[in-house]
Order: C-alpha cells, then structure tokens, then sequence
C-alpha cells in the first residue's frame, strides 16, 4: 500500500556527502518540526529528472519559502556519491537537500517503488511530489509514468499550498 495524505513519514535513514564523507540523517532529523517539500526521481541525471523535474524545484524555491517551507529536498534510489555530484552539476546544493535512499528502504516502506530492471535501472523510485509538515503528508503528487512530471512538478504543489 501507497502512502496516502494524512501519513505519518516512516522511520527511515538516508545518506548523503558531508564534508568528511557520507554522513546520515533520519526523517526526524529531515521532517520534525518542519514543513518539507520531498520529491522523488526515479534517478539523479536521467533526462526527464535533470531538465524538468529538479529544475522546477530550483526556479521555485523562492516561492516555496515565501509559502512557509523550510527545506526542500529530493530523494532517490542513488548512492550519495551520485547524488552529491548531481547537486553540484546543477548547481543545486545550496537549495535542495539531496537524500539518497540507495537501498531503497524508505521508498519501499512507504509504497513508492517500482521495477525498472527490464531497462536495467533495477529498482527505483516513482516520481512523486509531497509536502510534509512535521513529519505528516499534507499533498501528494504522484506520476503514472517516471517519464513524466506533470503533477508532481514544482508549479503544481505550489497550486496546492
């Protein structure tokens, strides 16, 4: 079962690079206390993520802040090394948190994962948009297909705040 709005966020770990290697935080650590946009790609650098999906977080982030959002953060089923390396490729590492999941643990946990192995992506995440206050979904977008981001787009979670 999908989490729904109304969901508590599970226990979780995720890693990320820090300055002395890969460090850990936890949704406690990302969510208590805190009104969260979390979106999740299917992967760091593939075409539709790169230049539409994390684009629009990065030209709305203003907005976002002006809404009352305190961090915006993007989870994948990456290991950190990747995901730090997209946050710097696309300049985002001061506005987005990026969260690998690279076991795929919390997306599974909370229903969103799905097979991509006949494509060779192996497991992965589907594309989704949610905001999360104090560790509870307020709004959930989530995509039919990973190779769309319509309803999960920045533009159209801001409609919803």
């Amino acid at each position: 079962m999908s989490i729904a709005k109304g969901d508590s966020l599970p226990e979780a770990t995720f890693r990320l690079m820090g300055p002395e290697g890969i460090e850990t935080l936890t949704t406690d650590q990302v969510f208590s206390g805190k009104k969260v946009v979390l979106f999740a790609v299917p992967g760091a650098f593939t075409p539709t993520c790169h230049l539409t999906h994390l684009p629009g977080f990065l030209e709305n982030a203003e907005k976002f802040k002006a809404a009352g959002v305190d961090t915006i953060a993007c989870v994948a089923v990456n290991d950190p090394f990747v995901l730090s390396a997209w946050s710097q490729v696309s300049e985002a590492e001061d506005t987005v948190l990026f969260l690998s999941d690279g076991n795929g643990e919390f997306t599974n946990e909370i229903g969103m994962g799905f097979d991509g192995s006949a494509i060779g992506l192996g497991t992965r995440s589907k594309r989704y948009a949610m905001l999360v206050e104090d560790g509870v979904v307020k709004e959930l977008n989530t995509e039919d297909s990973p190779g769309v981001a319509d309803v999960s787009s920045a533009a159209a979670l801001l409609e919803a705040l």
